[in-house]
């Protein structure tokens, strides 16, 4: 059951993405909405199951929290040292690719560990299993969308992002299979969440809607990322 559910997640998926690319005239309300989409799968929905799952405190902070700083300042260097390396090149000023492709592919790790959950929450109980298919099929749409428009964003080919985009939507149905062999301890799926939250946000914060303002900085576009983040708020709302 909980592969079968995967497909609808593998085409919300792809869903997002033929939306992200179709609207490619309309560039700055793509990436408005797709910051607010991070955002809001930030703050409402990946950090608060990271730290239900992973409320164990480090030196008195919950672990999640820690991992979550943790992914932002990972994700600030990396970010940094490929910047650096595309200098000595003599590109400066110049995106850089590959800073896309790791962004992409932290969004595919994500939907794999959404499938993963999946699986795991139908080896609870059938109703368990349903709620989590409802949040994982609704936001694997805005996975689908930020995928492509991250792999875009850097300069990457679009066979590339198209690539990427496939990637992420198999990796639900991947995930959820894997079940059927183990079942992931909740304190690691904790800690992943939060680590790739943090990271998440950086790539929001710092590039997307920077990006989104720089030229057009439309009222159109802040409701855009507002409306991004409202989207997700009645996901989650739902899904619970």
């Amino acid at each position: 059951m909980a592969v079968f559910v995967a497909l609808g997640a593998f085409l919300m998926t792809l869903a997002g993405g033929w939306v992200a690319q179709r609207v490619t005239d309309r560039r700055h309300l793509v990436l408005g909405l797709a910051g607010g989409l991070m955002l809001g799968v930030v703050g409402l929905d990946l950090l608060p199951e990271a730290i239900e799952a992973a409320s164990a405190p480090v030196f008195g902070v919950p672990a999640a929290l820690l991992l979550f700083v943790g992914g932002f300042l990972v994700a600030h260097l990396v970010e940094r040292l490929l910047s650096v390396r595309q200098v000595a090149h003599g590109a400066s000023g110049e995106r850089v690719p590959q800073v896309g492709l790791t962004a992409a592919a932290a969004m595919v790790g994500h939907s794999l560990m959404d499938g993963i959950a999946l699986g795991a929450a139908f080896q609870v109980s059938g109703s368990m299993g349903v709620a989590v298919a409802l949040a994982v099929i609704s936001h694997d749409f805005a996975d689908g969308f930020n995928t492509y428009t991250l792999t875009s964003l850097y300069g990457n080919a679009r066979r590339k992002a198209l690539l990427m985009l496939f990637a992420a939507a198999v990796a639900p149905v991947v995930g959820a299979a894997t079940t059927l062999l183990f079942t992931l301890p909740e304190e690691l799926l904790g800690g992943y969440l939060g680590f790739f939250g943090g990271a998440l946000l950086y790539l929001a914060a710092a590039e997307i809607l920077p990006e989104a303002h720089h030229t057009h900085p439309a009222r159109s576009t802040l409701l855009c990322t507002i409306g991004g983040v409202g989207f997700i708020w009645l996901v989650v709302g739902i899904a619970e």
